[in-house]
């Protein structure tokens, strides 16, 4: 608990440093003015023993240093700035977040088969779907498109079927030579075949054959 240090009279006070060395990160406590390194705790796990938080405050810390003689001793550090608190765990978390990718990068080159293998295939029953609806054909310079061919034998337009009314207030054309659809008789009232004239005499010949015999 920092409540029981005596946080008013400091043993020391200077800044603190964090550095890396490989896959090691070392907390340096150095004096503000002149630079001269006070004590320094090498961190190989984060969290681990090295360094450990407080129970009653999220700006105190206990740190393990060395002075490289095998001596280890446990001191209580804390920030005057929260910020400086939690700038000092992000960078020792984001240390050892690369020690890991780097390990598992190694990992891998030696044994590139067992990494994870990226399976392309359909599975069963599965589908995709192509929206192609805004997808526009351009053809030639001004970007028109060909008009499509006409069937053998297809109308473009029909013609309205016989009988039908004409809307109010138009009037009927008279059409000196209507044309009938093949197997569909002209029985508008409007509309009239010629009628053939007397037969002709037998020196000229029956012009019209059998369809002067036909009834209407």
């Amino acid at each position: 608990r920092a409540a029981e240090w005596q946080l008013e009279q400091p043993a020391w006070s200077g800044r603190l440093r964090v550095t890396a060395r490989g896959s090691v990160a070392f907390i340096k406590l150095e004096d503000k003015t002149t630079g001269e390194l006070f004590a320094q705790a090498p961190v190989e796990q984060f969290p681990g023993i090295a360094v450990e938080s407080v129970t009653d405050s999220s700006r105190y810390f206990v740190i393990r240093v060395e002075d490289g003689n095998g001596r280890r001793a446990f001191i209580g550090v804390g920030f005057v700035d929260r910020g400086d608190a939690f700038d000092f765990n992000v960078a020792l978390q984001d240390h050892f977040k690369w020690v890991k990718q780097q390990s598992e990068l190694a990992r891998q080159a030696k044994n590139p088969e067992q990494g994870p293998k990226l399976d392309l295939g359909f599975k069963e029953g599965q589908t995709i779907k192509l929206n192609i609806a805004n997808m526009k054909k351009k053809e030639g310079a001004a970007g028109t498109t060909r008009p499509r061919p006409v069937a053998p034998g297809s109308l473009s337009l029909l013609p309205p079927p016989p009988g039908g009314k004409l809307p109010s207030g138009e009037r009927p054309s008279s059409l000196s030579n209507p044309t009938q659809l093949p197997g569909t008789p002209i029985t508008d009232s409007l509309l009239s075949w010629p009628q053939p004239t007397a037969a002709p005499s037998a020196t000229t010949g029956d012009v019209w054959g059998d369809f002067a015999k036909a009834s209407g």
